[in-house]
Order: C-alpha cells, then structure tokens, then sequence
C-alpha cells in the first residue's frame, strides 16, 4: 500500500514539476516575441500545488519573473514551506511520531 502511494505521489511531483517547468519556459518565450501569455495566478498555483522547484528552476534558468517580488519572494516561500511541511509528514506518517515527540 505504502509503495502505490509512494509511486503516486513520485508521478504526480514529477508531472506537476515538469508542466511548471514547461509553462514557465513557454511564458518566457510568448514574453519576448509579444505572444499571449500565461497569467502570473496560474503559475503560481502550479507552485503552489508542488510545482515549486521547478519554478524556482525555471524563473533562474529563463531569467523569467526574478524581477517581480511576487515570485522573488514568493516562489521561495512556497518552496519552504512545501519543504517544512514534507519534512513533518515524514516524521508523522513514516517515522509514527506525534506531533508532540517532534517538538521535544
């Protein structure tokens, strides 16, 4: 049980980082010939919803967005806390320590 969802979550991190990866290129490249453009609330629900280190990548790697603070400061925040917060889950779920045994 614990290897379906371990490989399920593996493809789901892989497919939402590569299609943030991809749709952050993609912006870049419709930002410099003029074209429409992806709107900054879905990029950073891409992030948001585990696409973060991609982002992270792809705003470096395209030199795309590291001028807006909202990305700046915000793709690394949300990268962070989606850190913190799989740092806990596994403590909690894999490791079975209470939330109370983590803060001792």
């Amino acid at each position: 049980m614990k290897d379906n969802l371990s490989m399920l979550l593996f493809l789901y991190l892989a497919g939402i980082n590569l299609a943030t990866g991809i749709l952050f290129g993609f912006d870049k490249y419709q930002a410099r010939r003029g074209g429409r453009r992806i709107p900054e609330a879905r990029l950073m629900v891409l992030a948001a919803c585990g696409g973060s280190p991609a982002a992270w990548l792809a705003m470096h790697l395209f030199h795309h967005k590291t001028r807006h603070k909202k990305f700046s400061v915000g793709i690394p925040l949300i990268l962070l806390v989606q850190c913190v917060l799989a740092l806990l889950c596994h403590f909690v779920f894999i490791d079975n320590l209470t939330i109370g045994q983590l803060m001792i």
